[in-house]
């Protein structure tokens, strides 16, 4: 594993609600992460607040005296609609406030010179068939990119399980029907990997390769779609980074557990050790392998 092809270890604001985002911050450089990855929305930042863009610019501030860089997450449960969970999506019949928020997002990514925004598709409503969810994802994912590249902002698209865009292989289907464009990357939750993905952990994220910009870390277990603490579930956590340095991803990998906050800090800690000690079982198990 070469030296300079290292993920950067980071901790998602979703497993820390119950503190404020300043404290959280010195939580986890406390502990040794370099990076967050912001989720949008109640506790941590109001996207839609008047004073957001002075908000994020003291964010970014506050990142750089730590030394840490940031994605921009968009999963919020209920800050669109407070009844129903992420509705809407880019798959209702209805989604312009989605597409505002994504824009918001965008800008708000571009102030924090954020890595990427992550963004999903949905779950296919009861009233919309699958081919129509599809058309509709494609269609307003154009305006999405388009508003992102006029921004100068990465996108990273994350198949997420039981939504219209379910594996790494729909996600690259989706760029491939949008032209491929430069700005759209994937996002790769790894215990994903474990829930739904065909070819489990390695093909998927060989399958991204250098459309890779953005990956989650949690456990899960096969066909269950539930953050489980690292080392809880069936994900090989050295296998996925010494995977990740073989196609030379070396951007953010923050900890997903955004039902954990009653226990943050604990696992703060306990997922950087387990992290490095992945790190180090993937080193030698490259340089064993180099050797032979």
């Amino acid at each position: 594993m070469s030296p300079n092809l290292l993920p950067v270890l980071g901790y998602g604001t979703n497993g820390f609600t119950d503190h404020t985002l300043n404290d959280m911050l010195d939580v986890v450089a406390g502990y040794g992460y370099e990076a967050i990855a912001l989720t949008l929305g109640h506790p941590h930042f109001d996207p839609f607040a008047d004073e957001w863009e002075r908000r994020a610019r003291e964010l970014r501030s506050a990142l750089h005296e730590r030394g840490m860089r940031v994605v921009v997450e968009t999963g919020a449960r209920y800050l669109l609609d407070p009844y129903v969970k992420h509705h809407p999506t880019l798959v209702d019949r209805e989604a312009s406030r989605r597409l505002t928020f994504l824009a918001r997002a965008i800008e708000i990514a571009g102030v924090l010179d954020a890595d990427c925004v992550s963004l999903w598709s949905g779950v296919t409503p009861d009233d919309v068939t699958s081919d129509e969810a599809w058309s509709m994802l494609v269609e307003r994912m154009a305006d999405v990119v388009a508003l992102a590249s006029v921004r100068g902002v990465q996108l990273g698209f994350e198949p997420e399980p039981g939504m219209r865009v379910e594996t790494v292989a729909d996600a690259l289907a989706l760029r491939e029907e949008l032209g491929n464009p430069d700005r759209l990357g994937i996002t790769v939750d790894l215990g994903h990997c474990v829930a739904v993905e065909p070819g489990g952990v390695v093909d998927a994220l060989r399958s991204a390769g250098d459309l890779l910009v953005n990956v989650q870390v949690d456990d899960m277990m096969p066909g269950v779609h539930e953050h489980l603490e690292l080392g809880t579930g069936q994900l090989d956590l050295a296998l996925a980074f010494r995977t990740l340095s073989e196609i030379g991803y070396d951007g953010v990998a923050a900890i997903e557990l955004p039902r954990h906050s009653h226990a943050a800090p604990r696992l703060a800690r306990e997922s950087m050790e387990r992290m490095r000690e992945a790190l180090n079982a993937a080193s030698e198990s490259t340089t064993t392998r180099k050797s032979l």
